[in-house]
């Protein structure tokens, strides 16, 4: 059996002088097992084998108990205190329990159910790195959603309803899959809805306008032996034209060209082409009329030359572009005479090859008279009193220049109608100075006033162009009642 250890050191015996007789050996400092003095003669019997002792079985693990307060080395030459029951009141607060023995100074031999310290103190600097528990970082994105990239290309095609729907569905698919493509999904729903923006723009324009394929189906399926009004041409006479669409439009693209033999409602006089402005956008309702008015005036005066042999009820009429049209580059106005409730045969065109000198005189000179007398203003002379004034001022110069051309020497004039053409432009002059007054009016009640003075004339120019036309051998009837070929 080994020897214990103890706290205190071992100070061994000093050795004793030899003496004869027997000396009795020193008590030692402290209770020790005896040691056998070898024996010089006889070898030691072998002992027997120490049978091992079966290991411990682990205990399950507690809490470890505190530490023992560092204890004070004790010096070589303090007395050892005796050993013996410590009494209650003298016990260490953090020694281990009475019956568990106490610790053998000395480095601590592990065992297999040793408990590993614990507590802050015991935790390494390493263990707190990395991630902690029950906080995971999300794990990047790999992959981008296939809704997000359809969403934005069928946006780019302006397939806005297919765009929003893929849009609508990566949106809610991206942060679930945790997947890439939160930006192309935005971008497509944001196209998509400009999308959906104009198209309901162009769709409440087209259908303000009447952009719709039933009116304009009439224009590209007409009757058999129709013609589109587009391709008529100066001196077709043609048929009451039906009206295409509902019943409150107003738009007519094809017609039926007859003889101007047959009776026929309409006639075409010419056409002409409507200016174009700044922003080239479609005219209005009003300004398309007085444009096309404006323009076609003068083309139906030198087509009917005698306006006098146009017959009673036929007017001016003229077509121009719908909005289809004009969108695809067309501009013209075609100029006719027509008459909607009754039909007439014959022409309202005025051969000049047939015409006499005399008579071609007579009919220029009063057809400058005669546009100038249409341009008057459609308002009232209170509503307009600027317009009024150069009005005015045109008509004394027409008047003046209907004298002068028939003033004019070197023609041949019936003795019948010499001297009621002297006395027209006695009649002409005094109208022009009445015109020049009227031009001169400071305030639109005098305007008015002088206005309907200078139209008083115009009775008296009548009666006298009356007995003229029969004596130059031209139509008297205001209005004919037919013509005939």
């Amino acid at each position: 059996m080994s020897k214990p250890e103890s706290d205190a050191a071992v100070v061994p015996a000093p050795t004793p002088t030899p003496e004869p007789g027997p000396v009795a050996a020193p008590e030692p400092a402290f209770a020790a097992e005896p040691v056998a003095a070898p024996a010089p003669a006889a070898e030691p019997a072998p002992e027997p084998a120490a049978k091992p002792e079966p290991a411990p079985e682990p205990a399950p693990w507690t809490a470890p108990a505190p530490a023992a307060p560092p204890v004070a080395p004790t010096p070589a030459d303090a007395p050892v205190p005796a050993v013996g029951p410590v009494p209650p009141s003298a016990a260490d607060p953090w020694a281990a329990p009475a019956d568990v023995p106490p610790p053998v100074p000395g480095p601590p031999v592990p065992g297999p159910a040793a408990p590993q310290p614990t507590g802050w103190a015991a935790v390494t600097p390493a263990a707190q790195s990395g991630f902690q528990p029950g906080f995971p970082y999300p794990a990047a994105p790999t992959r981008t959603n296939g809704f997000a990239i359809a969403s934005l290309v069928t946006a780019l095609f302006c397939l806005w309803p297919l765009a929003l729907v893929f849009a609508v569905v990566a949106l809610v698919q991206i942060p679930r899959r945790n997947e890439k493509g939160r930006g192309l999904a935005v971008s497509g729903l944001v196209v998509g809805v400009l999308s959906l923006i104009v198209s309901l723009i162009a769709f409440i324009g087209l259908a303000a306008i009447g952009f719709d394929e039933e009116r304009y189906g009439d224009a590209r399926h007409g009757p058999k032996g129709s013609v589109s009004v587009n391709d008529l041409q100066v001196g077709d006479c043609f048929d009451q034209p039906p009206l295409s669409g509902d019943p409150g439009s107003t738009g007519v693209y094809w017609v039926r060209v007859v003889p101007c033999t047959a009776p026929h409602h309409a006639e075409v006089a010419g056409t002409v082409v409507l200016p174009t402005g700044r922003d080239d956008q479609y005219p209005s309702g009003a300004e398309m009329g007085r444009n096309a008015e404006k323009l076609c005036g003068p083309v139906r005066d030198d087509y009917a030359f005698d306006s006098w042999l146009v017959p009673e009820g036929v007017d001016g009429y003229y077509y121009y572009p719908s909005v289809r049209g004009w969108m695809t580059g067309d501009r013209r106005v075609t100029c006719t005479f027509q008459d909607e409730r009754q039909a007439h045969s014959g022409s309202v065109r005025t051969d000049r090859t047939k015409l006499t000198q005399a008579q071609r005189t007579y009919l220029d000179a009063v057809l400058g008279y005669n546009k100038a007398l249409y341009a008057e203003p459609e308002q009232e002379v209170a509503e307009a009193p600027a317009d009024y004034h150069q009005w005015v001022k045109a008509m004394a110069a027409a008047c003046r220049k209907e004298v002068a051309e028939l003033s004019a020497t070197g023609i041949d004039w019936p003795e019948g109608a010499r001297s009621k053409l002297i006395e027209l432009g006695a009649v002409t002059l005094d109208a022009a100075n009445a015109w020049d007054a009227a031009a001169r009016a400071a305030d639109p009640a005098e305007l008015e006033r002088e206005v309907g003075k200078a139209h008083a004339f115009s009775v008296k120019s009548g009666r006298l162009a009356v007995d003229i036309r029969r004596a130059l051998g031209l139509s008297t009837g205001e209005r004919a009642a037919d013509i005939r070929v």
